[in-house]
């Protein structure tokens, strides 16, 4: 009794074969679970120089050891893999219930190579794995296909993780959708499932998952509980969604508006989380054990479902100079239907309307136009018109007309919705980044805006390096561990440790978790060194580097790479050019 299934299902689509192995002591002591598991496995199965998009590529679903286990906001599972998108070994997050039931079905992770000769879905179903024809889902919807494996086995308690059509057309901005609504995104793993011809995983399982230390356990849950319900943000958090970041980051002249041109966007309120909730909110949503319900269900004019969350409302949103929360919520829906990750989509319209604007390309959109976004957003996923160029991200197509500068982001991958030139820290976050632009790998948001654990100068660069590393540390090990990133504005590492302890019966410290975070983020760090990812890609497109905010507190501003990046590297033990140093990888257990 560990908190852990138990087991590890290994998947060869092109043999059509399955193996199932016990989960080994060393992977559970030295990765914990979730992300630790399918970094260590990817970078143990594929080599640096393959195509993404080829058999060659793994998928891992994991779960943590925390996950299903009744504590609060353990939930999360990931999927990891070697992204499409930008060449990184990436790992992507998603809660629900799917992490859960995947345990109950008898599985901590499913690790999955080759490529099947015919679409086909892989059914966990109470210790038992099988694979099944996709024929009749292919070409299916997320919500279809969910319905339609939920009627072949005549069971709605099963639980779908699925790509729509745009990861079937192997759209590199595509995501995995579980249960509908929830995305894993980033990074394009959709298009890895859609280049195995796998259109879904199915669980199902009533499988006990049993922890070291029951006593134990519940003693630390009502602490965290406590701790947690008495957070600020974790209230705000239920009462209007993650949106409510909205008038927050707006009032603080960073929300990048018009794909970055500015950082203040006149029409924030009618996007906000307090004009969802009193337009077309309906009721919030929490995933497995939830205590906060951060989601949103909206029903309006005979349309129902989950969100927008903050970052598709600003994508779709601000960044496309749009204020009508209708048109953002069905481009949200579009998302999800279609298995696109709406930070990127809604990213790459924005330079879209960007270059349109400047004349670098000939189309009629521009910033503003609600209908135009919609009926762009439908083309890519379809990839029909200009969408065929727009479904691999803003980088590819600004670079194929002539503008890569105009791409805002990170590693060919979008930023999401915070301005670095009034963050220091974050941009610091951005460019370092081990799976490209992304706010989820080290949120500084929490202490440079929200002021969790505490209040930081956004403006200053002295100690954001140690922040940022501690933070991008912290992060992994959460992930690994199957708990929400959210609970980290309540709690710390002391906590997470004990939680790990109590479940699992291995002693962890804070000391020894943030340890785990350090040998996953520098395994990801090694695996994209050697695919030529290095570090004159741990920057900023040029626009955040060069040209300074125009209003606001943080008005000429710019992001100072050469203060934060030269002591970022010292810090973590790497050289003058970003690679980690063989004491490190020795400290580590880095082989």
């Amino acid at each position: 009794m560990d908190a852990y299934a138990g087991n590890i299902a290994y998947i060869d689509l092109t043999a059509g074969t399955v193996k199932v192995k016990p989960t080994p002591a060393s992977l559970k002591e030295d990765y914990i679970g979730g992300r630790g598991f399918g970094i260590r496995f990817l970078t143990d199965m594929v080599l640096p120089d393959i195509d993404p998009l080829s058999e060659d590529n793994v998928l891992v679903f994991a779960s943590g050891p925390l996950t299903g286990t009744g504590i609060p906001l353990g939930s999360r599972y990931e999927i990891s893999t070697l992204s499409p998108l930008t060449g990184c070994a990436i790992s992507s997050n998603s809660g629900g219930v799917f992490g859960w039931k995947m345990k109950k079905a008898g599985f901590d992770a499913v690790v999955i190579a080759g490529k099947a000769p015919r679409p086909v879905y892989l059914f966990l179903d109470n210790g038992e794995v099988s694979l099944y024809d996709a024929a009749e889902i292919w070409g299916k919807t997320t919500s279809e296909t969910t319905d339609i494996i939920q009627q072949i086995h005549d069971d709605k308690k099963i639980r779908v993780a699925c790509i729509g059509p745009s990861g079937e057309k192997l759209s590199l901005i595509t995501c995995v959708i579980n249960e509908k609504y929830r995305a894993a995104g980033r990074g394009g793993s959709g298009a890895v499932m859609g280049s195995k011809n796998l259109k879904a995983l199915a669980v199902r399982g009533e499988q006990e998952i049993a922890v070291a230390d029951d006593d134990k356990l519940n003693l630390v849950k009502d602490r965290i509980r406590k701790k947690i319900e008495a957070d600020g943000i974790a209230q705000a958090l239920h009462d209007y969604g993650t949106a409510v970041l909205v008038n927050i980051i707006n009032e603080n002249y960073i929300l990048p508006t018009n794909n970055f041109q500015s950082a203040h966007f006149e029409g924030a309120e009618k996007v906000s989380g307090e004009t969802i909730k009193e337009t077309i909110f309906k009721k919030p949503k929490g995933c497995y054990a939830c205590i906060v319900q951060c989601g949103r269900i909206h029903d309006f004019e005979g349309i129902t479902g989950e969100g927008p969350e903050y970052e598709p409302d600003w994508a779709f949103g601000p960044d496309c100079g749009i204020d009508d929360l209708k048109s953002i919520t069905l481009a949200n829906n579009i998302c999800n239907e279609y298995g696109l990750d709406a930070v990127s989509a809604g990213a790459t319209i924005a330079c879209l309307m960007e270059m349109a604007e400047k004349g670098y390309i000939t189309h009629p959109i521009r910033f503003g136009d609600a209908e135009g976004m919609l009926a762009v957003l439908r083309q890519m996923a379809t990839r029909e018109g200009i969408g065929e160029e727009l479904a691999d991200g803003s980088y590819r197509f600004a670079e194929r007309h002539g503008h890569p500068e105009l791409s805002m982001s990170v590693k060919k991958q979008e930023l999401p919705a915070y301005d670095p030139r009034g963050l220091q820290g974050h941009g610091l976050a951005y460019a370092t980044s081990v799976r490209g632009g992304d706010h989820v790998y080290a949120y500084m948001i929490s202490p440079e805006v929200l002021g969790a654990p505490e209040k930081l100068d956004p403006y200053e660069t002295v100690n954001k390096p140690e922040w940022v590393k501690t933070f991008q540390d912290l992060t992994a090990a959460i992930d690994a561990s199957g708990m929400c990133l959210f609970t980290s504005f309540a709690l710390d590492a002391d906590d997470y440790a004990d939680l790990m302890t109590a479940a699992t019966g291995i002693r962890f410290d804070a000391a020894g978790l943030m340890k785990v975070g350090e040998r996953i983020w520098n395994l990801q760090k090694l695996f994209n060194l050697d695919r030529g990812i290095g570090m004159e890609t741990d920057t900023l497109p040029p626009r955040l580097l060069a040209e300074p905010l125009q209003e606001g507190a943080p008005k000429g501003m710019v992001w100072k790479r050469d203060e934060l990046l030269k002591e970022y590297y010292a810090l973590r033990g790497w050289d003058e050019k970003g690679v980690p140093t063989t004491e490190k990888l020795k400290e580590l257990a880095i082989h």
